[in-house]
């Protein structure tokens, strides 16, 4: 069965994912101003009380992914931590400056997950080898990458999520990316092992941050989206 995750920043999303029947959360914050962020440990213990997999990013800023040894050693201890606070797994990715997996910081990050699960996450698209870093992950005993296959969206060129699949050196390959209840049914046929997707919206009206407080919006998961994203992948046929 394709498994189904969702990003979210908070335990009323990981609320809703559960209840809608998602398989597992990618746990994170910020995620709409930075793409993401490391998550509070108060936030990671309450999304695993809703009862549902937890997989919190390991970010420790916005920006690229190349890290100092500080930055990684830091990274470390966010593994650590979310770990310890019930996590199921953690989400990571570190590249080199030629655009290859820095596999000294993920080497480093997968021991500090003691053997729970770990993904790479969309470090994964910006490589300039991704099939030669699948067998990397591989060997690193990295249990999944998220991917659009170096795409805007996972939906732009399916056949090349395919191809990655087929590829995949014992990796799970889980698109993401721009993912709706509209365009799922493009992914039907790749092969991909999960669905990715924040199903995110503009939240009510919580008063303007001031000078100095940021984004004017909050995102929040939308319950009507994730409900039918998992209703159409639900349909599909169970992967041989």
């Amino acid at each position: 069965m394709t498994k189904i995750e969702i990003a979210v920043q908070n335990v009323a999303g990981a609320r809703i994912a559960f209840n809608a029947g998602a398989d597992r959360i990618e746990l994170c914050q910020a995620l709409h101003a930075t793409g993401g962020l490391t998550p509070s440990n108060a936030t990671i213990r309450a999304c695993v009380d809703v009862g549902i997999g937890v997989h919190v990013l390991i970010r420790p800023r916005p920006g690229g992914f190349c890290y100092t040894h500080d930055e990684v050693a830091l990274m470390a201890e966010e593994a650590r931590d979310a770990i310890s606070c019930g996590a199921a797994g953690i989400v990571i990715g570190a590249a080199l400056p030629d655009r290859t997996l820095d596999t000294v910081a993920l080497e480093k990050l997968v021991t500090a997950a003691n053997g729970a699960s770990v993904t790479v996450h969309r470090v994964f698209d910006t490589l300039t080898d991704r099939e030669a870093a699948l067998k990397t992950c591989s060997e690193l005993g990295i249990t999944r990458v998220l991917t659009s296959a170096g795409e805007h969206r996972a939906v732009d060129k399916p056949e090349l999520l395919k191809e990655l699949a087929s590829a995949s050196s014992g990796v799970e390959i889980m698109a993401g990316g721009g993912i709706t209840p509209a365009n799922v049914e493009l992914l039907r046929d790749t092969g991909v092992h999960a669905i990715h997707a924040s199903c995110s919206s503009i939240g009510p009206d919580t008063g303007p941050s001031g000078p100095g407080g940021g984004e004017q919006h909050t995102y929040i998961t939308d319950r009507e989206t994730v409900t039918a994203l998992v209703k159409s992948v639900r349909t599909w046929k169970t992967r041989s």
